[in-house]
Order: structure tokens, then C-alpha cells, then sequence
């Protein structure tokens, strides 16, 4: 992994730092192909039960690198078709897929700026803890662009069409406590305490039924683009399959004995 992502893992936490403090973050090249391969790796792994996504410094993330987009505008360098860019592109942003999909839950960990493309990444994670001065916005009309890495999708889902619009089509910024209010993130606090809040804000997503867990998304997902029938049916499925974990039958077992469960994630 490049230095530009700083990867660790300890007590089946999985923490992924955005590693250009510098620039606040912003993704290159070897950032975005590094989170292409450490993702899925980390949602296969059976000793990781929680991923953490954050930045170093004082920012999450300022989304793409403004100045490479200002040097490709200026011409020069080997020509790619349309068509390859394109797919280049969606290529890349499969990793906000495994992000928002992977079957255990992901945290965005947000100290400062989160921009763009950094955006779309925090809000492709389940939860988002977020510094009291952070601040959130799209960025995009800023520069002339319509937006990717699956914002349009997320922020739909999260503060609703209209005030979805509003920010991609003015680039508002938003701050924290406004952030907490439209629930687009689930928990401020001062900068000072974040470090702490989010070890504990892991550490409780840790102690969750990771397989009930990664079965709850694929229900949830799945009533965000489809019918309440297919809802009915994935829920039908997900649920016997979760009858049949160690982690049902311990909390069963312990419910009868009136203490509280212990989940190992299978």
C-alpha cells in the first residue's frame, strides 16, 4: 500500500487513513488504486469486523486533485479516448460500492474538510462522526463538474431530493451542527474528544452481530431500490441465515439467562 494510505488493524478494527495532510487529502491516483485493493480485501478478511475510513491533519478528504484537473485541461500528454476515461473512472469508483455494501459496518472518522469525491466516500460508509468545525460540501459546480464517486446516490437517500439539489447545484458548505440536523452525519463532537469518540463510536460497532450486521445492510440496500415484495424477500432469507449463527444462539441462550450477549461475529 502507498505511503499516501496508512492501513492498520487491531482487535478486528480496520482503519484506513487518507494520507496527505498537506493537500488535505486529496485523492491521487495511488490513493484511489490502494482503496481499490485494500476494500475488498478488508470485507474478506473473518478477523476484520469493523473498517474505519479517515484523514490525516486537520481534513477527511478534499475529494480529486484540482491541480492535475487544471494540467490535463491545459492539453498536452497522450490523448485517451472518451470511451476508456469513462470507464477509468467507474473503474475507480467501485470503492465507495464496497464501502456502502461490504457485509460489516464502515465509520467515516471526519476531523476537517471533507470535499467532493471526499464527501461522496464519508457518506458512502453506515456512520459518520465528525469534528464540531468540520465542514462538508460538494465542491463540484466550483469547478465545473457534475459530481461522481456516487454522491448523487447518497445524498438522495440521506437529506432528500430537494436539499440534495441545493447542495450539489450551489456547492453550499455545511457545517457540523447543520450536518447533525439534516442527518448527514450521526455524531458531532469537539475536535479535541474526536479521536476517543471515534475509538468508541468503533468499538460499540465492534460489539454488534457482524453477520446479522452485514445481512442488515443487504435488507436496507435493498429497500433502497426496490419494492416492499423484494424487501419481504430478502428479509425472509437473511433472516433464516441468521438463525443459524453462533452469534443468535449465544444471545438466545443468554436472553434466557437474563445477561447480556457477547458477539464474536460468527
Amino acid at each position: 500500500m502507498s505511503q499516501e494510505l496508512i492501513e492498520t488493524i487491531s482487535g478486528g478494527i480496520a482503519t484506513i487513513t487518507l494520507n496527505r495532510p498537506e493537500s488535505r487529502n486529496s485523492l491521487t491516483p495511488a490513493m484511489m488504486k490502494g482503496l481499490a485493493e485494500a476494500l475488498p480485501r478488508l470485507a474478506a478478511d473473518p478477523a476484520v469486523r469493523v473498517v474505519v475510513l479517515t484523514g490525516a491533519g486537520r481534513a477527511f478528504c478534499a475529494g480529486g486533485d484540482v491541480k492535475s484537473f487544471a494540467a490535463r485541461a491545459g492539453g498536452g500528454g497522450a490523448v485517451e479516448s472518451f470511451e476508456g476515461r469513462v470507464s477509468d473512472l467507474r473503474a475507480r469508483m467501485e470503492m465507495v460500492r464496497w464501502l456502502h455494501e461490504m457485509p460489516k459496518p464502515t465509520l467515516a472518522v471526519i476531523p476537517g474538510p471533507a470535499a467532493g469525491a471526499g464527501l461522496s466516500m464519508a457518506l458512502a460508509c453506515d456512520m459518520r462522526i465528525a469534528a464540531d468545525d468540520a465542514k462538508m460540501t460538494t465542491a463540484f459546480s466550483k469547478v465545473g463538474l457534475s459530481g461522481d464517486f456516487g454522491g448523487s446516490y447518497f445524498l438522495n437517500q440521506l437529506v432528500g431530493a430537494a436539499r440534495a439539489r441545493q447542495m450539489y447545484f450551489t456547492a453550499e458548505v455545511v457545517k457540523a451542527d447543520e450536518a447533525l440536523r439534516i442527518g448527514l452525519v450521526n455524531r458531532v463532537v469537539p475536535y479535541e474528544q474526536l479521536d476517543k469518540a471515534a475509538a468508541d463510536y468503533a468499538q460499540e460497532l465492534l460489539a454488534l452481530p457482524t453477520i446479522a450486521v452485514g445481512y442488515m445492510k443487504k435488507n436496507l440496500n435493498t429497500g433502497l431500490r426496490s419494492n416492499l415484495s423484494d424487501v419481504l424477500d430478502s428479509e425472509a432469507t437473511n433472516m433464516i441465515r441468521t438463525f443459524e449463527t453462533e452469534d443468535h444462539k449465544g444471545a438466545a441462550k443468554a436472553f434466557v439467562e437474563k445477561r447480556p450477549p457477547q458477539f464474536s461475529g460468527r
